[in-house]
């Protein structure tokens, strides 16, 4: 593909930030400033959609800083990328009206607002055609996330937000050591399929500083252990934000990074002669299994979906590590197949809580019979995540797992079955409560096997103090305020019944459209990436960033 000047590419970045001022403008006029949120979602898709379509490589030359050219270029791992968030924005978006509303929070038009910083920095992130570009949008990615981070405004939050900015502007900090070591070393920074060439002749020691630095950067991001500890405290933030900040843009790009400084940077033959790949490999394995029986432990939803999806970014960042061409393919599916998958079920976990108020896998019983829908679409999603044919994450993991066989550390395949065998440990309790657990007895039928109960103290940060058909948090997921709730005919506690009503459930369906309609949407696109992969763009972009990779 050839390179042709255009415009595009800065558009995509742009179009989100010139919803920030207009969204903040409409602060008094809730649906105007939705409808802003809405316009720029889909002015953003069409114009990542236009350049996936495009023959040529659009690029938009940005000028020149301290000598380094900087770019923004559509490549095909870059609208892979671009196009997955630029896809969920908007199914977040109109999930984000549902939550928001059905549960009467505050702040809503800073959070509308922040959340279109967020893409923004994203698309960004996604397009850079330079390591100095890369590390500007990835900064600004931390600063626009803050926000949501902190938006319950309690105790919680604030700490949660103060080890957010600690660990992901500490990781900006060694991302830019890096870069300045790279440019030193091979004389530029522009991202290469394959790698720069320069640094195949570097001096070896200073080339596996740099690596060092890049890939622990980016990995802070990516939640590899040690450097995960931020994201399950950032579970105190509003599910829509867990669901698209910390499945798809926060984490991903986090993972993105790593797949750039590894294939874009180094390129596998120098990461390989290097030595260091090995090592990240063992780092990422490591995260995977010791994510996965933390995860299992966990009794409070959204802390366990955290725990899952550190576990789920090192299968992507193993599969980069591997230096495969067919593990490669495997980690950018993954990327996609992920964040279909995970997002469904923060979205669930969002609805779940929106509809009966319970957020700990031991309350779910009975859950499954009240939202048959949301729940079937939960389970479906699940599989998924651990692998079940007909879902996306068993056709990302079939080519994570060949590409492992194939690599010179064919022991790997076996980290990859052992995550699989804990992800289901995890999610076959939450699925068999939600459907088959009870509460008329007056037993524990409902509790979770493997987790404490929720009603001792805990350290999460959360609320941990309350039991069912007592109060409900009415502010976020943590809680701030509280309602009084009476039990519902089938056993389970509502929290509609505290808060306004404008979002009540279309006849005949369990919930609000809004809320509904982006679980069936993405739930929907995680079965068709299981079905026929190669419907979809994500495929044919997958395909040729391994091709250009890895010649």
């Amino acid at each position: 593909m050839t390179d042709v000047a255009s415009v595009l590419p800065l558009l995509a970045v742009l179009l989100p930030a010139l919803a920030i001022p207009l969204i903040l403008a409409s602060g008094s006029r809730p649906n105007v400033r939705e409808g802003w949120t809405a316009l720029a979602g889909v002015g953003t898709f069409a114009v990542v959609l236009a350049m996936v379509q495009s023959p040529d490589t659009p690029v938009t030359t940005l000028g020149s800083y301290l000598g380094v050219e900087l770019a923004l270029r559509a490549d095909a791992a870059g609208l892979l990328f671009a196009l997955l968030a630029s896809t969920l924005w908007l199914a977040t978006s109109l999930y984000s009206v549902g939550y928001m509303r059905g549960l009467d929070e505050g702040d809503q038009t800073r959070y509308f607002a922040a959340f279109a910083a967020s893409i923004s920095a994203t698309m960004g992130v996604a397009l850079a055609a330079d390591l100095l570009s890369l590390f500007v949008f990835y900064e600004l990615l931390t600063l626009a996330t803050y926000p949501l981070v902190v938006h319950a405004g309690d105790a919680a939050s604030k700490a949660a937000g103060r080890r957010y900015l600690a660990y992901t502007l500490g990781g900006g900090v060694l991302v830019f050591g890096g870069l300045v070591l790279v440019g030193a070393l091979a004389g530029t920074v522009t991202l290469a399929a394959g790698g720069i060439a320069g640094l195949a002749t570097a001096d070896p020691n200073l080339a596996r500083a740099a690596f060092a630095l890049l890939v622990a950067g980016f990995g802070v991001k990516a939640a590899v252990v040690p450097l995960h500890a931020w994201l399950p405290a950032a579970m105190v933030a509003p599910t829509p934000v867990s669901g698209l900040l910390h499945a798809v843009a926060v984490v991903k790009s986090g993972a993105f990074g790593v797949t750039r400084a590894v294939l874009y940077v180094f390129g596998p033959e120098t990461a390989s002669d290097l030595g260091l790949a090995t090592a990240l490999a063992v780092f990422a394995a490591a995260t995977m299994i010791l994510a996965g029986v933390v995860g299992v432990r966990q009794d409070n939803l959204k802390r366990g979906l955290a725990f899952s999806t550190i576990s789920q970014l090192s299968y992507i960042v193993l599969g980069v590590a591997l230096l495969t061409p067919l593990a490669a393919f495997g980690a950018l599916l993954h990327v996609v197949a992920h964040a279909f998958m995970k997002i469904t079920l923060f979205f669930v976990a969002g609805l779940a809580y929106v509809e009966t108020g319970e957020k700990y896998v031991s309350d779910l019983a009975g859950v499954g019979r009240r939202l048959p829908v949301a729940m079937t679409a939960f389970a479906i999603a699940a599989a998924g995540l651990v692998g079940f044919p007909l879902v996306a994450g068993f056709v990302s993991k079939f080519h994570l797992v060949l590409g492992a066989a194939d690599s010179a550390n064919p022991w790997f395949v076996a980290a990859f079955l052992a995550a699989g065998l804990l992800k289901l440990m995890y999610f076959w309790p939450v699925v068999y409560t939600a459907f088959y657990g009870g509460r008329d007895d007056g037993t524990d039928a409902g509790d979770h096997p493997f987790a404490p109960s929720h009603h001792e103290p805990t350290t999460d940060g959360g609320d941990d103090g309350g039991g069912t058909g007592t109060s409900v948090p009415a502010a976020t997921d943590g809680g701030q305020e509280t309602v009084a709730t009476a039990e519902a005919d089938d056993g389970v506690a509502s929290a509609r019944d505290g808060v306004s009503g404008r979002f009540a459930p279309v006849a005949g369906l369990e919930t609000s459209p809004a809320l509904l309609v982006p679980v069936l949407f993405t739930v929907g696109m995680a079965v068709v990436l299981g079905v026929v992969p190669t419907a979809l763009p994500f495929w044919e972009l997958a395909e040729t960033a391994v091709a250009e990779v890895f010649n």
